[in-house]
């Protein structure tokens, strides 16, 4: 049995892979620069002379399917077009396809490469985050008033972030008990708000002007100011989901700090400038807060080797048990 590779293995070789597909979009010997590795692998190509650089992702393996990666695209697409939500175009290979997928001998499947235009902005401070997230609130909002009436392709194909698939019996990052440092007891008080969150979106239902196509990660990582703008990249994660995961999204990784509170209220603040957000969905946003939290949690127990995982990993565990223990006192 061939055991698989690391990612210290596999890094050289979507490197090739990815300098590979550049002759597909006509970029042959162009400056390739890895800028991220977390779950995909995401290169700076710069042209020869002074051209505008571009954003090459190369996929991973068995999380997205080829319709999947379409679909993704077609709504991002569709969103700047109909919506007025700048996000970075897919650029058309030289066969007129955005998608290119490429062999290697040392991997037993194609990877997906997709070629994305450079947009500007910088990620938000985080010290300063109050004005930021009610842009995000506002812009959340056009987003889901587009999902609620967009007419989906017919091989559109995504992941869905419903219970079962976060938290559940089938999640798409693993099981959150294998998160970092979840110790038998934590591993109980966790499971006890993981029931009361089932009791409670069961309840709350999957209507349609509650539960769409969703971006899912609006994290602060995946979101550029711009001459007062927001825009919106890195849709790998966009799937069916509730429309008030998106806000639990942005307070990734920091969901116990202590101005969350504040950062929730401009979100909605924003949000309501574009949709209207009833009281009865508002009172559940801290459900979903703690359904993002524990999906992270799960992932980081998955995606152990990243850097991610490394830096934010020490300490999860604590936090996500008092974000538990918050969320039991409040609607236990």
């Amino acid at each position: 049995m061939t055991l698989p590779l690391t990612s210290a293995q596999l890094t050289p070789i979507i490197d090739e892979v990815a300098a590979a597909s550049l002759a597909h979009w006509g970029l042959e010997g162009a400056g390739l620069t890895l800028i991220n590795h977390s779950e995909n692998w995401t290169y700076r190509v710069t042209p020869a002379g002074a051209a505008r650089p571009v954003i090459l992702r190369v996929h991973r393996a068995g999380y997205h399917s080829l319709n999947g990666i379409r679909s993704e695209l077609a709504w991002m697409r569709a969103l700047q077009a109909d919506a007025g939500v700048k996000t970075p175009q897919a650029i058309p290979a030289r066969d007129g396809n955005d998608i290119q997928s490429i062999a290697h001998p040392a991997l037993s499947e194609q990877r997906h490469c997709v070629l994305f235009e450079f947009i500007d902005g910088i990620e938000p401070p985080q010290d300063n985050l109050i004005a930021p997230f009610r842009q995000l609130g506002e812009v959340t909002a056009r987003c889901h008033n587009h999902s609620e009436t967009w007419v989906r392709p017919a091989f559109f194909e995504r992941l869905s972030w419903d219970f079962d698939h976060a938290v559940g019996t089938s999640p798409n990052w693993g099981d959150w008990r294998h998160g970092p440092d979840c110790t038998q007891g934590r591993a109980r008080l966790i499971q006890r708000a993981v029931d009361l969150l089932a009791q409670r979106l069961q309840r709350f239902g999957q209507a349609r002007n509650r539960y769409g196509y969703i971006h899912a990660d609006f994290r602060l990582a995946n979101l550029l100011l711009h001459e007062g703008d927001v825009r919106v990249i890195d849709f790998d994660d966009s799937g069916l989901g509730w429309f008030l995961y998106d806000a639990a999204t942005a307070v990734s990784f920091f969901e116990d700090r202590a101005d969350v509170p504040d950062l929730m209220e401009a979100w909605k603040e924003g949000y309501r400038r574009q949709r209207v957000l009833p009281s009865e969905d508002e009172n559940e946003i801290w459900t979903f807060i703690l359904l993002r939290r524990l999906t992270l949690f799960a992932w980081m127990g998955s995606h152990s080797e990243t850097d991610l995982a490394r830096t934010e990993g020490p300490g999860y565990s604590v936090g996500t048990c008092d974000l538990a223990e918050r969320y039991l006192t409040k609607f236990g």
